[in-house]
C-alpha cells in the first residue's frame, strides 16, 4: 500500500473519481467505480475484490473498522478534505469515513459454477440501476449463485445499483453479457456437461403458475425489461414461461418483485424438497 498527499482541492485525481460517480463510460475505461458504506466496503473486501484506493476523511479519528481496513488492504491510502469526501459519499448530510475505489471484473460467464443445484436469474435489458441492485440482494438471500445482465442495461457499476444491493453485489457472480448468443452458448456448455439448466422466462401471460413448475432443477430464471418484457428472441429461446397468480386491479409485477416472487418460490420448493416427505 502506499500513501500519498491529502486531496485538499479538486484536482485531476479528485475529478477522475467524481466521475465515476456519473460517467459510466469512465468506469468502464478506468474499469474502477466507487463502493459507498460500511457493509459493502465491507463485503467487497470479504469477497476479495481487488482495491484501488481508500479514500478516507482526513479530519477526524477513524473508527475501528476504518483502521482495521486500511491496515489490511494492499491499495493507495488518500486523506481527503471532508467536504470533498462528501461528495464522492454522495451524502446528504456530512462526510463518510472512508469511501473504496474498487476494480471492476471481467465480464466473463466462466465465473460462474454451475452444479446440480444451480440457479441464476437472467436480466434482459433492465433500464433501472436500482432495480439491478434490488435484484440482485434478493438473488443473494434467496440462495441464487449469480445474476447474468444481457444487451443495452443499466450499468450494475453504477452508485446507485451498488448502493441497492446492499453489498450483494461483491457477493456472487454479477456478469454482464452482449445479448442471448453469448448466454445460450453457455446454456449449451454446461448442459454438455452434464447440468441440464432450464430456461424459465417470467411473463404475466405465462401458461404456466410458477408453483405448479418445477424449481429445484437447475434453472436460469428469465426476467424482461420493467417497460417492453421479455425480447423476442429470450421467449422463443425459454423452455418454460411461468406466471405470478394476481388479484386485483395491478396487471403485473416490476422486474424486482417479480425477480422476488420467483427466487422465493425457487427456495421454498427447494427447502422443502431437502426436508423430503412430512
Amino acid at each position: 500500500m502506499a500513501s500519498v498527499p491529502r486531496v485538499s482541492a479538486r484536482n485531476a485525481r479528485f475529478q477522475q473519481w467524481q466521475a465515476l460517480l456519473g460517467n459510466r463510460n469512465k468506469r468502464q475505461r478506468a474499469g474502477e467505480f466507487l463502493v459507498q458504506g460500511v457493509r459493502p466496503v465491507s463485503l467487497a473486501a470479504r469477497h476479495g475484490w481487488r482495491f484501488r484506493a481508500l479514500i478516507y476523511d482526513a479530519d477526524r479519528p477513524l473508527s475501528h473498522w476504518a483502521r482495521t481496513l486500511l491496515h489490511d488492504t494492499a491499495a493507495d491510502q488518500v486523506p481527503m478534505a471532508p467536504e470533498l469526501l462528501a461528495e464522492l459519499g454522495e451524502k446528504d448530510e456530512g462526510a463518510p469515513e472512508l469511501v473504496a475505489v474498487v476494480a471492476m471484473p471481467g465480464d466473463d460467464l466462466g465465473r460462474i459454477e454451475a452444479g446440480d443445484g444451480f440457479l441464476g436469474v437472467l436480466l434482459d435489458r433492465p433500464a433501472s440501476p436500482g432495480n439491478v441492485g434490488s435484484i440482485v440482494r434478493s438473488a443473494d438471500a434467496l440462495g441464487a449463485h449469480a445474476v447474468i445482465v444481457t444487451g443495452h442495461a443499466a450499468d450494475i457499476y453504477d452508485p446507485r445499483c451498488v448502493r441497492a444491493s446492499t453489498g450483494s453485489l461483491f457477493a456472487l457472480p454479477v456478469v454482464r453479457a452482449p445479448g442471448h448468443r453469448e448466454v445460450t452458448a453457455w446454456v449449451a456448455a454446461r448442459r454438455a456437461r452434464g447440468c441440464p439448466i432450464v430456461l424459465a422466462a417470467a411473463d404475466e401471460r405465462g401458461g404456466r403458475d410458477v408453483s405448479g413448475f418445477d424449481l429445484t432443477q437447475p434453472a436460469l430464471l428469465l426476467i424482461g425489461n420493467e417497460g417492453t418484457g421479455l425480447s423476442a428472441a429470450w421467449r422463443e429461446l425459454s423452455d418454460v414461461v411461468v406466471s405470478i397468480p394476481m388479484t386485483g386491479a395491478a396487471s403485473s409485477l416490476n422486474a424486482a418483485s417479480a425477480a422476488t416472487v420467483l427466487l422465493y418460490e425457487a427456495a421454498r420448493q427447494r427447502l422443502r424438497a431437502r426436508k423430503g416427505p412430512a
